[in-house]
């Protein structure tokens, strides 16, 4: 007797069903993606790293900060960012299995996920209603894009910055990222 496993059909089928499975997944437009799931070290300590930087500036349990595993929904499924800001609410408390108000959403770039990450995320990460800035953080060299919401709410083009000496400032949450800070010791790719 063949027995095949019932793949969810909805997003909160999804995030039920994905809890504690081995992997990584997303649910997009009504199907289970693989996802990447080995990351290089690289990855791993620009996503670390800039975890611990908003960790400092977003006290719990006004804010939630964490990692890949925490979902965010999106209108076209669920996603796993890299690094996420959830603005905390009590009615869903901290048991949660999904950010209920990003406030910001993170990606490292890999190979294998620019077109994912500037094209596909970017459009669904920012028609988040809470959202307030989107990251994309390279891991090949120090340079960060960053879409932000101006003063009225409408979404503005990608700022890109590279090197370690800028600050890259998230104005209407009060926080800042200092480039140096999220790519000490790692050298450019050439």
């Amino acid at each position: 007797m063949n027995v095949h496993a019932r793949y969810p059909t909805t997003p909160d089928e999804f995030v039920r069903w994905n809890e504690n499975r081995e992997g990584r997944r997303e649910f997009v437009r009504g199907t289970v993606v693989e996802m990447m799931i080995n990351t290089t070290i690289r990855h791993a300590v620009i996503a670390s790293r800039l975890t611990a930087i908003l960790l400092r500036q977003f006290p719990y349990p006004e804010f939630f900060v964490g990692s890949a595993d925490v979902a965010v929904r999106t209108h076209a499924g669920i996603r796993y960012p890299d690094v996420f800001v959830d603005r905390g609410s009590p009615e869903h408390g901290d048991l949660g299995l999904v950010a209920e108000h990003p406030v910001l959403l993170a990606e490292v770039l890999s190979s294998s996920s620019v077109g994912r990450d500037f094209l596909e995320k970017a459009a669904e990460y920012t028609a988040i209603p809470s959202l307030r800035f989107y990251l994309v953080a390279s891991q090949d060299e120090p340079r960060v894009w960053l879409w932000a919401r101006d003063a009225q709410d409408a979404w503005q083009e990608p700022q890109e910055t590279e090197g370690t000496e800028p600050v890259v400032s998230l104005s209407d949450l009060d926080a800042t990222l200092p480039l140096a800070e999220l790519y000490a010791g790692i050298e450019p790719r050439r």
